[in-house]
């Protein structure tokens, strides 16, 4: 059973037996809910074993999460996947890093360790220590998926890419230049960072997880400090709610801008590839005047924000709206506008709608599918109950329609971020937080540029991070990336992977 003292701060709680976890959530599933995290906690030395949470988004709005123990000795349950497709990378990330086996799990390779990690060594237990670390990875033998037969050929690439990214391994099955198969091997370069954060105050933690990704960073303080902030029970003042909503569209429309001039580079579109990031320099220039960083780092703060906003950058970006929007959309009229470089992404890594849904694919990979989820109105927090988003979807699932998906929501950024220069209120932009009570979870959810990013933590006995578990739209999204893949050409795949511009370092955390 679970401690009497570990409550919710926000949602509810159903405590149930490991043999009826895979039923209940297949039912809740069924019923519209929809996953936000599953956790695994290790809480032995409290007396209560492995902690299994898997966190759902009811229909409402509101949060139910599913709650079971695991043994000590031997923490085995009945693998979710069959039932619940979207956590088959959790499941098997926390039989990585916390020892949690998922039995009948449909693929029990290892995820995020490489094949030569000891076997009986858990990252994410308590009793792991850092200091006795085995030596780094000599070699990659994954076991990749066998696809043989008459003419079919595996083509290598990566993990060490040509262009100046992360590393990611991807290897095609393919006859011809006609992908059969795509199988993406990533996670190379593991960081560990919500190990590092263990032990620490929310306060202490903020500047490290807020460098989990630059592209997302603003979002991902976001979630951390909404999830903290669910512990405190405290008002957020009307000035730092409308700040983090304006600092939200910002961050957001400098990724869609840049993401749009990507898959450009994906098509040889030298024009397309030059004004995109011509129009996100001009952007993060103005957001660094806006908020002192042109990654919208150190703006958060547990609470509110770290500072106001200057008043003269405001006024020029009022000043400077229409002018910068009729840009974006003159930049949308060149790419939509040119024949060849649309008929290039029409019919191009197609994701149906039910598979999106079914792997919970989120924000602009989910939309252009069809599929009408977005956090800013599914489970509003911010401004966006005062400031409401417009949810706008495509229906074919195609590069084309990852394309013209962001564009809408480019113009939608700029309508918020005009009624919010119209509705500018006073005041602080931060309160002191609360008291921070122990053995307590909380949850935040945001929408970044990339779909919901979910953080989850349980404070220890001292009020600190017992455990945090981050869920990007990225570790959402990556497995789509290969599932668009079979049907096209080898050649294909870096448009189709840019129409996704996911984050590695989400993944590595």
């Amino acid at each position: 059973m679970i401690a009497s003292d570990t409550v919710l701060t926000n949602g509810r709680l159903i405590t149930v037996a490991p043999e009826r976890l895979v039923s209940l959530a297949a039912v809740m599933v069924e019923t519209g809910h929809r996953v936000l995290t599953l956790v695994g906690t290790d809480e032995r030395g409290e007396g209560n074993g492995f902690g299994l949470w898997l966190a759902l988004l009811a229909p409402d709005g509101s949060v139910v999460q599913l709650r079971t123990s695991l043994d000590p000795a031997d923490p085995r349950y009945p693998s979710l996947t069959r039932a619940v497709p979207a956590v088959h990378w959790d499941e098997r990330e926390m039989a990585d890093l916390l020892g949690l086996t998922p039995e009948g799990h449909p693929d029990p390779r290892r995820l995020v360790l490489r094949e030569d990690w000891p076997a009986d060594l858990f990252p994410l237990r308590k009793d792991f220590d850092v200091a006795c670390l085995p030596p780094p990875s000599r070699h990659d033998a994954y076991p990749f998926t066998p696809f043989e037969g008459a003419g079919i050929g595996h083509v290598p690439v990566g993990p060490i890419h040509a262009g100046i990214i992360e590393p990611g391994h991807f290897r095609f099955a393919a006859v011809g230049e006609v992908v059969l198969e795509l199988e993406a091997r990533l996670f190379y370069t593991h960081r560990g960072i919500e190990k590092l954060v263990e032990g620490r105050s929310p306060e202490a933690a903020l500047p490290v997880v807020e460098r989990i990704c630059a592209a997302c960073a603003f979002s991902h303080a976001l979630a951390f400090c909404e999830a903290v902030e669910s512990l405190d029970q405290i008002a957020l003042p009307l000035r730092a709610v409308w700040g983090r909503t304006l600092g939200l569209e910002l961050e957001r429309l400098y990724n869609h801008i840049g993401d749009s001039g990507n898959i450009c580079a994906g098509t040889g579109f030298a024009v397309g590839v030059m004004q995109g990031a011509r129009l996100k320099e001009n952007t993060q220039r103005l957001i660094e005047e806006i908020v002192g960083h042109r990654f919208l780092r150190d703006v958060c703060a547990v609470g509110g924000l770290r500072r106001d906003f200057p008043r003269f950058a405001l006024r020029k970006l009022r000043s400077e709206l229409a002018r910068r929007r009729e840009e974006t959309r003159q930049f949308a009229a060149l790419l939509l506008g040119t024949d060849s470089f649309v008929d290039r992404l029409r019919g191009t890594g197609i994701v149906s709608r039910d598979l999106a849904v079914a792997l919970g694919g989120v924000g602009v990979a989910a939309r252009a599918a069809g599929v009408d989820v977005d956090a800013r109105r599914d489970r509003p927090t911010a401004g966006y109950r005062r400031w409401p988003a417009k949810v706008v979807v495509q229906q074919t699932g195609d590069v084309e329609a990852r394309l013209r998906q962001r564009f809408a929501e480019i113009e939608e950024s700029w309508n918020l971020i005009e009624r919010l220069l119209a509705d500018e209120p006073d005041g602080p932009v931060r309160v002191a937080p609360g008291t921070r009570p122990a053995h307590r979870v909380g949850l935040g959810v945001v929408e970044s540029p990339r779909g919901a990013d979910v953080h989850w933590l349980r404070t220890d006995a001292a009020g600190n991070i017992d455990r945090l578990r981050v869920r990007s739209a990225s570790f959402a999204n990556w497995p789509i990336v290969a599932a668009a893949a079979p049907g096209n050409l080898i050649p294909d795949f870096p448009l189709i992977n840019k129409s996704f511009e996911l984050c590695y370092a989400c993944l590595d955390r």
